[in-house]
């Protein structure tokens, strides 16, 4: 047993805390965050970046999703820490599983500052039919974590127009005309992401995501940013001064302005403000919960941007185009490991103009680490790259024309049976979820189904959404827009798409000991034919690296679907030829020839 969770328990019973629930995010709800806000990690050794740890004084466990199922019981091994499936039939409700620990008159504990108000509100009803109380003000791990790293605080920047396509001002225009419509006279953003887009402002506060720690406060005639001085530059303040938004450097000045709201309404988002916010309203006011009018027009993209992420992906695709002419080249030496992969990928980024860093920590994963669906190597415990079997990279790129994101599996030598159908079903599942035809409207959950289907067929399936939106110079995972079968509802990713909409299109399979594969390009919804019965959409891939054949088993695939293959790779080679030369242009003309002149 971790000494970690033993500390945490006496820290609970120091403070009367029976059941304490430790969150994933910061007080921003994010996704992914710093190390400092990493307490799952410091009390458990889950590296992942999605799930949440309750600690009774006698169990612990961990409640995490497909993504990280064989990971998750790697790293819990030995720890004290039990794993729960999400999604599994005998996996129980998280909150479920809080009632039925808690005692009554007993104690239910947990940050109120990384809590969702979401969650907030469902604990406060499991101890008031208990009779129990709530411990919000504590972090307990932040009381005995003595190398507890410090916040990373680095300096915003402008992003220009010319990438945003819309002023700063203009957005804010638009904030109040939506707040209008729903009858909100105050707005508190609390989501990086969107305080980012909205100010046409970007910062390196959480490694891979250019976002900045901030608070806002929107009403009619006044527009306020929370956020430290450390953010600050001269250019900066003149930026927001010239938009209308005043700054304010105390965090807490932002909790105390909140609880003062002289308004008669206010607009959250409850899932996406944490529970001390919640809390801090002022008794009377009327609360208008929706999602936020940022969250929606972040998510469709203008002329501007979309344009600008055609060219990120030129940028991308020459990149991992030499970095696939790289590995191939090599494979056969025995020399390849997965972290060097890591580190020449990002070289072969490096070398594009406009680059700032990943999008995400990059998947370089051999053979069987490829079935944990997010795992990362390191330096400190690299695996050699055998000429045989399959290895998979899914990595992406930040630049000031959009954001990345692209997964490829490749043979490294001789493959099975069983990793060669894999693979194939991966590609044939991506190009059919490319090739789709909808009305606009439709969800994702009605997508899905193309993907799927292959696998189903054959009783297979995979532990992860099909598709996510993609931010722009911003989170690699961007809501409402989303592709799966199962509605998550706080991820609102059943949201109907149309035009403007980016999302990824990610099928795999993960054969646990053996292999794992996956086939990742981006997406644009674009509008199509319009008739009487509506307006027909239709995907537009973004993504360009040419997708390895050898692998395939031409026995699976439709003509259609080798159509598809070949349609796509003339496309890659059209669009990155211009930009290549000599033996490389070479390469990906033989690597980008139709399928029968190459099997």
């Amino acid at each position: 047993m971790k000494k970690e969770l033993l500390e945490l328990r006496e820290a609970m019973q120091a403070h009367g805390v029976d059941v304490y629930l430790i969150d994933m995010g910061d007080d921003h709800q994010s996704e992914h965050v710093g190390d400092h806000y990493k307490e799952i990690r410091f009390i458990s050794g889950f590296t992942g970046s999605a799930g949440r740890l309750v600690v009774t004084r006698d169990e612990a466990w961990l409640w995490t999703d497909g993504r990280y199922f064989v990971q998750a019981e790697k790293e819990l091994s030995d720890t004290g820490i039990g794993l729960m499936r999400m999604g599994k039939p005998e996996t129980p409700d998280l909150f479920d599983y809080i009632a039925d620990k808690l005692k009554k008159g007993g104690a239910v504990g947990f940050n109120g500052r990384t809590v969702a108000y979401t969650d907030y509100i469902r604990l406060r009803e499991i101890a008031c039919r208990k009779g129990a109380g709530l411990v919000t003000e504590y972090d307990l791990p932040g009381l005995f974590w003595k190398q507890r790293p410090e916040r990373e605080l680095e300096p915003c920047f402008i992003l220009d127009e010319r990438y945003t396509g819309m002023s700063a001002s203009k957005k804010l225009d638009q904030l109040r005309a939506d707040m209008d419509r729903l009858g909100a006279e105050a707005h508190i953003m609390c989501t990086l992401d969107d305080i980012a887009w909205l100010l046409n402002l970007r910062g390196g506060d959480i490694p891979d995501t250019p976002v900045f720690m901030a608070f806002m406060l929107v009403e009619k005639d006044r527009a306020r940013l929370y956020t430290d001085e450390a953010h600050l530059t001269d250019e900066v303040r003149e930026h927001l001064k010239a938009a209308g938004v005043e700054v304010d450097t105390c965090e807490e000045d932002f909790y105390s302005d909140i609880s003062e709201l002289k308004c008669s309404s206010v607009l959250i988002e409850s899932a996406m403000v944490n529970a001390a916010v919640g809390a801090a309203l002022p008794e009377g006011i009327k609360v208008i919960d929706r999602m936020m009018p940022t969250t929606l027009r972040k998510c469709i993209k203008n002329s501007v941007e979309r344009e600008n992420l055609k060219q990120a992906h030129i940028k991308d695709g020459v990149a991992m185009m030499r970095f696939m002419h790289w590995f191939l080249e090599h494979v056969d030496s025995g020399e390849l490991t997965e972290w060097s992969c890591v580190e020449r990928l990002h070289e072969f980024r490096a070398q594009q103009e406009g680059f700032l860093e990943e999008s995400f920590t990059t998947i370089s994963a051999y053979g069987e680490n490829a079935a944990m669906c997010h795992y990362h190597p390191s330096k400190e415990h690299d695996v050699p790259i055998r000429p045989r079997g399959l290895y998979l990279v899914d990595s992406g790129g930040q630049y000031y024309e959009g954001t990345t994101d692209i997964t490829r599996t490749w043979a490294c030598g001789e493959t099975t049976r069983e990793e060669r159908e894999s693979y194939t079903l991966s590609v044939i599942a991506n190009l059919r979820l490319a090739d789709a035809r909808f009305l606009e409207g439709t969800g994702g959950a009605c997508l899905d189904h193309i993907a799927r289907e292959p696998f189903w067929r054959r009783g297979l399936n995979f532990d992860h959404g099909t598709g996510h939106g993609v931010g722009y110079m911003l989170n690699v995972h961007e809501r409402p827009v989303g592709i799966r079968y199962k509605a998550v509802p706080e991820r609102l990713d059943q949201y109907p798409f149309r035009e403007g909409m980016f999302v990824s299109d990610e099928p795999g399979v993960y054969i646990a000991g053996s292999h794992g594969v996956r086939t990742e390009n981006l997406l644009m919804c674009v509008n199509d034919m319009k008739n009487e019965y509506g307006q027909f959409c239709r995907f537009e891939i973004y993504t360009l690296c040419p997708i390895d054949k050898r692998p395939l088993d031409m026995s699976l695939m439709e003509e259609h679907d080798i159509e598809l293959l070949d349609s796509y790779h003339r496309m890659v080679y059209e669009r990155l030829s211009p930009y290549l030369s000599g033996e490389e242009l070479s390469w990906l003309e033989k690597m980008c020839a139709p399928v029968k002149n190459t099997l």
